[in-house]
């Protein structure tokens, strides 16, 4: 039965038959034996059509969100403001049921709720969480052209209820993720969200560009092995049996042709783009100018260990006219923070040392062989060293898998290995080449920019959501873990015990680690569900600094960079410049200058919520919807606000010579200021005279704390120390049965807002002069 409330929006599809061989394809060669016979009738029953529906969008509900409280939310703003104009609060990451992950972590065997259409997202973001704008990014390869019509559709439906264009109470934009995921650190360049200005026919592509030719059919390969443990009893009906036939429906859409202008492809083929640079081609074919935002990239799970955003930073690969944001922080955890954490990658030839603990870390290929270790028994001591080094070893070998050497472990006998011990919501397995702070040290000499400096990413720092159940901005309120966050796990034991050997596969000797199964890592990777659910959070959002509410000047601000990225709390931010060449300069600026910079910072805490919801999203969504859709807990600030305690600056001097260390540059935090309890905020003013003496270049950000709150998964895994420090145990928050359902698993924590840099570069011949010293 399903845990939690189902939500399951379903229409019957018409009869859609095809060509069975040519469905059935891309799924030859999965499974063995038996289990292949078993694939090939589930497969065969969603193809013909037994049982199979397809997810349709939804319906939203009437009207905008009453003016007199859009109102009220900028007039309070306005009292405390530092600047003209209006912040916004938004989320450019959402997934619905479109989504091939979003759909499969929304079945009862994960304990979902059922799955999230379109409309849903747009109705929480409006009547729940009381957003400004938000954009749909579902998966591209999981994008039919039948689906990526609905959302188009759903998306100008949710724009036709905001009432007056020029001042609407929501703007929704499309969007679609670019996912990829390379297995080595070369082939690595992670994901990004491709957002549209405009959501009429003329302003948005035919089809999303997906990045790999089957590249969700190929995880779909053990999603439909654990989907026929229940699809046969059913024959094909059911959740698992829509499921299929969404697969089988994938497996029938034909590639584009390579080497095709995109302009002349037609419009139901799946284009593909394997790297960033045939993506960023293809995107300029289009003419489109969209926003291209990375996001994730630190995010353990899918990077290889050893891989770093550098591979990236090229003139074909970085297009600064298009990628110009970076998602800092997501529901997924921060990818802000750079650590200098020991590289546990292997060569080909998996040579490589395994790093000793340390008081900030544990790799988990030592805890292998310390595992290994505990179970040696009665061997002799020189075969369990043996041993212990084989598992470290093969553990090294296994890449973003691990665990999968000990298959028959839990999240516990892991303890806290690959994790920062010190970092503020960190993403699980950091991968700390990956984060936005390595991103703004490295240069890239060999191919410079247009104006002959050395090229760099110049980002406009946001966060988002990446809610895979189509609830934007979900930060509001830190409650509700298992509908709020994508903390996933397996039902039940009964579940469990069919599904482990499929995830983890099967332990062939208790003493001694093995390889890593090959295939389909990366998709047993997405299913650690169990340890990953500790590092999953109420998402962050997007602030713009807007001239109004308009689609128009939401989009110039995102393109000025004028944006900073919250945790989830409606923190207030402005970051500037003040003696800028031409004036006061933003957050988000580029600035030559030789002269000493003096900066302005004003932060305002989130104001309190209060219980429930506000008597007009009951009356829009009505009470059975409001206690799906919101849990009855909905976006409704009080009065007082939470305290700015400090604001700390963060210097990034990027290299400035091809031997420097990137690492070295990075000054976290540069300087830290106390503030006082002000119901106004916190003021900070500031200067650098080291930049005006050193000639180099330097980037500058902000990030304002605000006082300690209790927030889901603070404390991530819950770990244990002894009396010298080390950990001994752990506690993990389990997305499963392991843990119970009404757990919120709260610790205190500083929420913040992270601002976007300001740029400043030195004169070309101060430039000159400092390379040369």
């Amino acid at each position: 039965m399903w845990l939690r409330r189902p939500r399951l929006s379903v229409v019957e599809s018409k009869p859609w038959h095809g060509n069975s061989e040519v469905g059935l394809e891309p799924f030859r060669g999965l499974a063995r034996g038996a289990a292949a016979s078993v694939v090939s009738v589930a497969m065969g029953l969603a193809l013909a059509g037994c049982g199979g529906r397809d997810v349709e969008p939804g319906a939203i509900s009437d009207g905008p969100r009453p003016a007199a409280s859009v109102a009220d939310e900028q007039s309070r703003q306005a009292e405390v403001a530092s600047a003209p104009g209006t912040i916004l609060f938004g989320d450019l990451h959402v997934h619905t049921a479109y989504s091939i992950d979003a759909y499969v972590f929304a079945l009862p065997l994960f304990g979902g709720e059922g799955v999230g259409p379109p409309a849903d997202a747009c109705d929480f973001a409006r009547h729940c969480a009381a957003l400004d704008f938000f954009s749909i990014n579902d998966h591209a390869e999981a994008l039919t052209p039948e689906r990526w019509q609905a959302t188009r559709d759903s998306i100008r439906e949710c724009n036709e209820r905001a009432g007056d264009p020029s001042d609407p109470d929501l703007v929704a934009f499309v969007g679609y993720e670019w996912t990829q995921a390379g297995k080595t650190p070369e082939t690595h360049f992670g994901h990004k969200n491709v957002i549209f200005r405009g959501v009429s026919d003329d302003d948005l592509p035919a089809r999303p560009i997906t990045s790999l030719p089957q590249g969700t059919i190929d995880r779909a390969r053990g999603v439909e092995l654990l989907s026929v443990l229940d699809v046969l009893p059913r024959m094909g009906t059911g959740v698992y049996g829509d499921f299929l036939w969404w697969v089988g429906r994938m497996a029938q859409q034909p590639d584009c042709g390579l080497g095709v202008d995109t302009n002349a492809l037609p419009p139901d083929c799946r284009e593909n783009a394997d790297t960033p640079d045939l993506l960023f081609e293809k995107l300029a074919q289009g003419g489109l100018d969209p926003i291209v935002i990375p996001h994730g990239l630190a995010w353990g799970v899918h990077a290889p260990p050893g891989s770093t955003i550098r591979n990236q930073l090229t003139r074909a690969s970085h297009d600064v006219q298009r990628q110009t944001l970076l998602e800092v922080y997501s529901g997924h955890g921060n990818s802000e923070e750079y650590r200098p954490l020991p590289d546990t990658s292997v060569g080909a030839d998996e040579s490589g040392v395994c790093p000793a603990p340390s008081d900030d870390y544990l790799a988990c290929c030592w805890q292998a062989g310390e595992i290994v270790r505990a179970r040696c028994g009665e061997l002799p001591e020189r075969d369990c060293e043996t041993r212990v080094d084989e598992a470290r070893r093969l553990a090294m070998a296994a890449g973003t898998s691990p665990h999968l050497v000990l298959p028959d472990t839990r999240p516990e006998d892991w303890l806290d290995c690959d994790q920062c011990r010190d970092c503020f919501k960190p993403a699980m397995n950091l991968r700390p080449g990956e984060s936005a702070q390595y991103a703004l040290a490295v240069s890239n000499f060999d191919e410079p920019a247009d104006d002959g400096t050395p090229l760099r990413f110049r980002f406009g720092f946001i966060a988002s959501s990446d809610n895979h159940s189509a609830r934007p901005g979900t930060g509001y309120k830190q409650r509700d873990r298992l509908e709020t966050t994508d903390a996933r796990g397996i039902a039940s034991p009964g579940w469990e015990r069919w599904v482990r050997p499929y995830v983890a596969g099967e332990q062939e000797d208790p003493q001694r680690a093995q390889a890593a199964p090959d295939e389909q890592r990366g998709f047993r990777g997405l299913l650690d569900v169990e340890r990953g659910a500790s590092f999953m959070y109420p998402g962050g959002l997007v602030a713009v600094h807007s001239q109004d509410r308009s689609r128009e000047a939401i989009w110039e601000a995102l393109e000025a960079k004028r944006v900073y990225g919250t945790s989830g709390p409606r923190i207030l931010l402005w970051f500037d410049l003040v003696n800028g060449p031409d004036g006061r300069a933003p957050m988000g600026s580029e600035v030559v200058s030789g002269e000493t910079p003096r900066f302005a910072v004003h932060a305002v805490g989130s104001f309190v919520q209060q219980p429930g919801c506000p008597d007009a999203s009951r009356v829009a969504l009505g009470d059975e919807r409001l206690e799906r859709l919101c849990r009855n807990e909905c976006y409704q600030p009080g009065d007082a606000r939470r305290a700015i305690r400090a604001i700390e600056v963060v210097r990034v001097r990027p290299q400035h010579t091809p031997d420097a260390a990137a690492a070295d540059g990075i000054e976290d935090p540069w300087r830290v200021f106390a503030c006082e309890p002000d119901p106004t905020g916190c003021r900070v003013r500031f200067e650098d005279p080291d930049y005006a003496r050193s000639g180099r270049d330097a980037v500058y950000y902000v990030r304002a704390l605000e006082e300690p709150s209790l927030a889901v998964n603070g404390a991530m895994q819950r770990a244990v120390r002894d009396a010298a420090g080390e950990v001994v145990r752990t506690d993990p928050c389990h997305g499963g049965y392991r843990t119970p359902a009404d757990d919120d698993c709260l610790a205190p924590v500083q929420e913040r807002a992270w601002s976007s840099p300001i740029y400043l570069d030195q004169p070309r011949a101060a430039m000159a002069a400092s390379s040369e010293d």
